[in-house]
C-alpha cells in the first residue's frame, strides 16, 4: 500500500519560468532579459533594500510571530482594524491557511480553468473536489461559476485581474455575482496586481466593499518588488482572521522580509513609478503589437498575453526568444498551449522585445 494519497500521486507540480542563470548558461549569453513572471523591473525601493541590510544582524532572533507592526501599517493604510489582517509567505502561503482551516468532509470548491496556477495546486492538493469553469473570451465566467454552486460548496477563487490573461471581472458583474452567493461560502477575492488595475474606472477594489465572506488576498511581490521576500497579506472579517492565525505558520514571514515591507509601505515614489512605467510601456507594446497584428489579451496587469496560431509556433518563438538572450512565459502549463506571457519590462527590455519579435515574422 502506497503511502502517498493518490490525489498528490496524480498532482502536477508547479514549473517556474527559466532562470536567468540557466539560460545564460545553456545559451553562453552575457545578457538576459527576464520577461516571464511579472516582477517589477525597477527592483524593490532603496529604502526596502537599506532596510533589509541593517537587520541581517538580528536574523539570529526569530520572528514577530503576529507581524503586529506591519499588520497595523497595512490596517491603517487601508482603513481597517489589525484585527482584519494577516501575513503570509506571498498570498500562496495564506491560500494554504485558508485550505487547512476551513475545509473539511465534502467540502468542494469553484474556480475558473486556466487561471493562477498557484492556486490550482493547492486546491488538487487539499483532496477536496474543484469544479474548474470554462472561461468566456479569457475572464471569469461569473454566472457560470454561480450555477454551480451547491450545499457542498465552500469555497470560490477569482483572481482580479486574473493571472495569466491580465483579465478583469468589473464592479457591475461582482455587484451581480456576490448577491448570489450564499454566505455560507467562502470568496478567495485575489488582488495580486489590483495597484496596476487601480485606476481602471470600472474595477472593483475589494476595499470599497465589507463582506464577511470575502477574503481579500494582496502581494508585495509585483508593484512592490519583493518577490525574493515573499510578503502576501490578507484582508477579512475578524472571525475570519482569527481563526487564520491558529493555523498559520507561526514565523512567516520572516524578520527581514516584514522589515522591508514596510519600508516598501513608505516609499509611495517608488510605487507610482512603477505604475507609471507599466501604464506608458504597457501602452506602448500594445501599439507595436497591433502594428504587427499580433493577436494578445487586452490587459490591466503589469503582463500581456500574446496568442499564436498553434503549438508549433509557440514553441519556435520562445526558443527562438531564448536564442536571443530574451526569457517569455510559455503557458501551456496553464491550460493555454498557444499562448505567451510577457511581462513589461523596462523601456530598453520591451523594445529589445519588440525588435526580435519583429524579426521573428520577417524571417
Amino acid at each position: 500500500m502506497s503511502l502517498v494519497p493518490k490525489h498528490i500521486k496524480n498532482l502536477l507540480p508547479y514549473k517556474p519560468g527559466r532562470t536567468i542563470d540557466s539560460v545564460k548558461n545553456e545559451y553562453n549569453l552575457e545578457k538576459i532579459i527576464k520577461l516571464a513572471s511579472n516582477e517589477n523591473p525597477l527592483g524593490p525601493s532603496l529604502k526596502s533594500i537599506g532596510l533589509s541590510l541593517n537587520d541581517l544582524k538580528n536574523s539570529h532572533r526569530y520572528p514577530d510571530a503576529s507581524g503586529m507592526k506591519l499588520r497595523k501599517k497595512l490596517a491603517k493604510k487601508f482603513d481597517l482594524k489589525v484585527e482584519n489582517v494577516i501575513l503570509g509567505s506571498g498570498s500562496e502561503g495564506i491560500m494554504s491557511s485558508i485550505m487547512r482551516t476551513f475545509l473539511k468532509d465534502k467540502d468542494e470548491l469553484i474556480s475558473a480553468e486556466k487561471s493562477f496556477i498557484g492556486f490550482k495546486v493547492l486546491a488538487n492538493a487539499s483532496g477536496k473536489k474543484v469544479i474548474w469553469v470554462p472561461k468566456k473570451n479569457y475572464k471569469y465566467d461569473l454566472e457560470s461559476i454561480c450555477s454551480q454552486i451547491n450545499e457542498n460548496t465552500k469555497i470560490i477563487y477569482i483572481a482580479n485581474p486574473d493571472n495569466p490573461t491580465g483579465t478583469y471581472i468589473n464592479k457591475n458583474e461582482f455587484d451581480n455575482f456576490i448577491k448570489k452567493v450564499p454566505k455560507r461560502v467562502l470568496v478567495i477575492l485575489d488582488e495580486a496586481y489590483f495597484e496596476y488595475a487601480a485606476h481602471v474606472y470600472d474595477y472593483p477594489d475589494s476595499m470599497e466593499y465589507r463582506y464577511d465572506n470575502v477574503i481579500t488576498l494582496r502581494t508585495f511581490s509585483k508593484v512592490h518588488g519583493l518577490a525574493g521576500f515573499r510578503v502576501g497579506y490578507g484582508f477579512a472579517h475578524n472571525e475570519l482572521i482569527n481563526n487564520l492565525m491558529k493555523v498559520k505558520l507561526p514565523f512567516e514571514p520572516s524578520s527581514i522580509s516584514q522589515q522591508v515591507a514596510l519600508a516598501a509601505l513608505e516609499d509611495e515614489g517608488h510605487l507610482l513609478q512603477t505604475i507609471e512605467l507599466n501604464l506608458r510601456e504597457l501602452e506602448l507594446m500594445t501599439k507595436n503589437l497591433n502594428k504587427l497584428d499580433i493577436n494578445y489579451i487586452p490587459s490591466v496587469a503589469n503582463f500581456i498575453t500574446i496568442v499564436l496560431d498553434n503549438r508549433n509556433e509557440v514553441q519556435k518563438l520562445v526558443q527562438f526568444l531564448l536564442e536571443n538572450g530574451i526569457i517569455i512565459r510559455d503557458l501551456i502549463n496553464f491550460g493555454l498551449p498557444k499562448c505567451i506571457r510577457v511581462t513589461i519590462g523596462l523601456k530598453e527590455e520591451n523594445y529589445f522585445f519588440m525588435k526580435k519579435i519583429k524579426e521573428y515574422y520577417r524571417k
